[in-house]
């Protein structure tokens, strides 16, 4: 997503996220944020967005409601998380959505073998450059955390965005936690261990 908050359009999208508005990731690209979601405070969310665009703030997360495909209702938590670019400009605001009723009623996974154990796995300082971007970090704060040179990390990053047909840094985010990438609902963001080689 764009992060600017008079500006939050969706320019990419995990399937997930999508349904929960019964929309394809085709269809939800393109539509403002903010036209989805509604929080019980109406300026509250526009607030947040703004604190993030500011750099007031690098993550919030806060309850809202969204309308789902059949025009009904529904309760969730948004987390969003402002990504920074090589010159830590904002790149893009990752947004997740905690649905829990529609959590609990997801058919089981059990039926045959789970796609998600044939997905990407990366190696160790990889998985630690994906989580820094998962949570925002710029080039300049993960070179300085892993030791790497500011090339490095932009080689790295870069090789992931075309490993996982990514176009920018939000977009390689969500298809990390698309193909089952990250532990659900945990902060900061971990790659699974089984995405990791040994």
């Amino acid at each position: 997503m764009r992060a600017f908050p008079d500006d939050l359009v969706i320019t990419a999208a995990a399937p997930e996220f999508a349904r929960q508005f019964g929309l394809s990731e085709r269809e939800i690209c393109g539509r403002h944020l903010l036209d989805l979601l509604y929080s019980p405070a109406p300026s509250r969310l526009q607030e947040q967005f703004i604190a993030l665009s500011s750099g007031r703030r690098s993550r919030f997360t806060e309850k809202v409601t969204g309308k789902d495909g059949s025009g009904g209702l529904f309760h969730a938590d948004i987390t969003a998380i402002i990504v920074r670019g090589r010159r830590d400009e904002t790149s893009g605001v990752v947004v997740l959505l905690h649905n829990p009723a529609s959590a609990a009623s997801a058919p089981p996974q059990d039926q045959g073998p789970n796609p998600a154990d044939d997905g990407p796995v990366l190696n160790a300082l990889d998985a630690q450059v994906l989580e820094g971007v998962a949570r925002g970090e710029s080039t300049v704060q993960l070179a300085s955390r892993l030791y790497l040179s500011r090339q490095g990390i932009e080689y790295r990053i870069g090789q992931m965005l075309r490993r996982f047909d990514a176009p920018n840094r939000p977009a390689l985010v969500s298809r990390a936690h698309a193909l089952g990438m990250f532990a659900s609902g945990q902060w900061p963001p971990r790659v699974l261990p089984k995405r990791i080689k040994p």
